[in-house]
């Protein structure tokens, strides 16, 4: 069975709190130039946010993201982990990452839509149609 898509589900630490947080990173090939990353709140539902998914190649080795997200190997006290920075008019919220699961889930998107070729993969008429149609 072919997927056209990657899903890696891991607990992550939500402002230095104790108690993990249940979070997803998502890839879609028909989105080939995002991440979605989401996080499954205390009511059972999920809150998601979209991001580019050079953040994640970038925030690897380097702080990445000048708006509402940000990845940042350097803020966290581990080498073994990446901090993800979300901020909204709503608020903030920073969260640990394991960089091996983040380097593993880049890896299997890289199979589905190799870093470099996302425009290849990307559907312009399809956008234009969909922002025309509105």
């Amino acid at each position: 069975m072919h997927t056209e898509a990657v899903h890696q589900s891991q607990f992550v630490v939500l402002n230095e709190s104790t108690t993990p947080v249940l979070s997803r990173l998502s890839f879609h090939a028909e989105e080939p130039f995002a991440a979605t990353v989401a996080f499954r709140t205390e009511r059972g539902r999920w809150i998601e946010w979209t991001f580019a998914r050079d953040l994640l190649v970038e925030g690897l080795d380097e702080p990445a993201g000048l708006g509402d997200v940000r990845v940042r190997p350097d803020l966290s006290e581990d080498d073994d982990f990446l901090t993800l920075e979300i901020e909204s008019p709503d608020g903030y919220a920073s969260f640990e990452l394991e960089r091996e699961d983040i380097r593993t889930f880049l890896e299997a998107s890289y199979e589905l839509v190799p870093l470099g070729e996302e425009s290849a993969h990307f559907d312009v008429d399809g956008l234009i149609e969909e922002i025309s149609n509105v």
